[in-house]
């Protein structure tokens, strides 16, 4: 994550002494594969398809996830290392092999995170799935009202804006909840693949069909590079997808520095310190992300 760490303007070692330690950050993915790079810090994993007890990745959607926000770098010689290195990960599947899933998994999976929050020290839940049908594209959604759960339970809930722009009203649902904090991709003018898809300037844009303006703030997602799902080995990337851990990682340091703020103090921080890079604001939000911002007294 190199490119990305340079991005968000944080050169500093180890984030100001900062590395997450104490804060569990609860991935809502396709599994975690056990690279070498997470060590003992997987806490948790729930697997709401088959059940299974060991964690697993059958896609590495969720891997690559994971290491943006906690990966230490192990495996390469600290290279590749992710945000909130020392971080816990809880990780929940509930995408299959192909990266896809259903609204009642992930409800499934927002549930069992809200009655585990305490024993795993939950502050922070990474969401970087969204849809984008007409029947899901409402504040009444069941995935609105579920991370909106999740949100007045006190943790801060990080959403991906979806890479269906660059039109408005494409952040995908449940991105489009005004509780959570959305985020998009700040480097979209590059063209990347995703998927077998060329694209460019896909970021999801606002408003929302209830006229709130998304997303929150952006952070890199153009070709990061980050854990895959085998031994020692390293992919990259590309969306609004791994930009998102970008900001649930830097928000794991924020939490470690400032144990006692709550969600709400979380979104405002990062209002104060985002960088306004001349955007359109249904673009850019607040801005993009400085971590050494952010961290700074």
């Amino acid at each position: 994550m190199d490119q990305a760490r340079q991005a968000i303007r944080c050169d500093e070692p180890a984030y100001l002494g900062l590395t997450g330690r104490g804060v569990g950050v609860a991935v809502l993915d396709t599994g975690i594969y056990p690279h070498g790079d997470f060590g003992r810090r997987i806490t948790a994993f729930f697997d709401v398809l088959r059940h299974r007890e060991e964690p697993y990745d059958d896609n590495g959607h969720g891997t690559h996830i994971s290491a943006i926000i906690g990966g230490d770098g192990s495996a390469s010689g600290g290279r590749y290392r992710g945000i909130a290195p020392g971080c816990s990960i809880i990780s929940v599947k509930v995408l299959d092999s192909k990266g896809g899933g259903f609204a009642s998994d992930v409800l499934t999976g927002l549930r069992w995170i809200r009655e585990n929050r305490e024993r795993f020290g939950i502050r922070v839940v990474n969401i970087s799935v969204g849809s984008y049908s007409k029947r899901n594209m409402n504040e009444n959604s069941v995935l609105v009202r579920g991370v909106d759960a999740a949100w007045d339970d006190g943790m801060v809930v990080v959403v991906a804006a979806g890479n269906n722009g660059p039109g408005p009203m494409t952040v995908t649902t449940p991105g489009i909840s005004r509780k959570v904090i959305t985020v998009g991709c700040s480097d979209d003018h590059k063209e990347v693949n995703v998927m077998g898809r060329h694209m460019i300037d896909y970021s999801g844009r606002g408003p929302t069909g209830a006229c709130v303006c998304k997303p929150e703030i952006i952070a890199p997602g153009a070709g990061i590079v980050s854990c895959c799902n085998q031994p020692g080995r390293y992919s990259t990337k590309s969306g609004t997808s791994m930009s998102t851990p970008m900001v649930a990682g830097a928000i794991a340091l924020l939490l470690e520095k400032y144990p006692e703020m709550s969600n709400r103090d979380v979104k405002l921080r990062l209002r104060e310190r985002a960088v306004d890079m001349g955007l359109p604001r249904n673009q850019q939000g607040w801005g993009m992300l400085d971590v050494r911002r952010l961290l700074e007294e």
